[in-house]
């Protein structure tokens, strides 16, 4: 109950003090006071009037009417289709290459007509020896003999084969594009081993890469190598008996499929 203080021939009525609120607790270091991290799930964008009605059809516990339904957006909620309807008159246009490509190939089919291209390709200008007849005498005779090469866009990949006379050995080619003015040399690389059969010594295969630069294609354009191989002290070669491996740089003629014909028109 309210206090009575008497003071002369008045009476006053004092009310209760006001309960002060009990000071903040402070933490004993002097790091700032934490606050809460407020955290907000990302959402979708609205969808459409339509598709809102429908998901709110019918929400009344043990409803088993509505469907689920699955929509897809992109990062930011955006719906990833979009309906684009067309009037009578509003057509869509195509892009004039894209016309031209259709009329073009149109044309080839119904006049029985086929692409075809030429390319510049080096050709061997030897038989492969792993197709001649004496490759195993060859092989036993020079101690090293080429296998096969091919030639591709970025240069001539083959085979050599020689005989395993010791554990350590080198394997390399020598080549040129000038006619031996001035040459190059790579590193084979052992790839497996054949095993000896029928009194043959075993073989080791090595493979080889040849870099061909593109503007040394040029037609007539020659490359030459050898096949050299180091073993105990000594040095064995496959020359192709002296003559050397030699490739020319010839056109190919390529004609395309009827099939492939119509596929241009993905290429817009």
């Amino acid at each position: 109950p309210p206090a009575v203080r008497p003071s002369g021939s008045m009476t006053f009525w004092s009310s209760p003090p006001a309960r002060e609120s009990p000071p903040p607790s402070h933490s004993s270091s002097c790091d700032p006071a934490l606050r809460p991290i407020i955290r907000r799930r990302a959402r979708s964008l609205p969808t459409s009037p339509e598709r809102r009605r429908a998901a709110l059809q019918c929400r009344v516990p043990g409803c088993q009417t509505r469907m689920n339904r699955v929509r897809f957006a992109d990062a930011l909620g955006s719906e990833l289709t979009e309906v684009k309807v067309f009037h009578t008159g509003e057509d869509p246009s195509i892009p004039l290459h894209v016309l031209s490509r259709l009329s073009i190939n149109s044309d080839l089919w119904y006049s029985n007509l086929s692409l075809e291209f030429t390319m510049q390709c080096l050709v061997p200008d030897f038989q492969q020896p792993a197709d001649c007849l004496d490759f195993s005498s060859r092989l036993q005779e020079q101690q090293v003999c080429l296998e096969r090469v091919t030639s591709s866009d970025l240069g001539l990949s083959g085979t050599i084969h020689v005989l395993n006379v010791a554990f350590e050995k080198r394997v390399s080619v020598r080549y040129t594009f000038n006619q031996w003015k001035s040459l190059h040399e790579v590193c084979a690389r052992w790839h497996r081993s054949i095993p000896e059969k029928d009194g043959q010594d075993q073989v080791d295969v090595f493979t080889f890469f040849l870099p061909v630069p593109p503007f040394l294609l040029q037609l007539c354009s020659l490359v030459q190598f050898a096949a050299r191989y180091q073993v105990n002290g000594q040095e064995y070669w496959d020359n192709n008996r002296g003559k050397n491996y030699t490739l020319t740089c010839r056109t190919h003629p390529l004609k395309m499929p009827r099939e492939c014909e119509e596929s241009w028109i993905h290429f817009i």
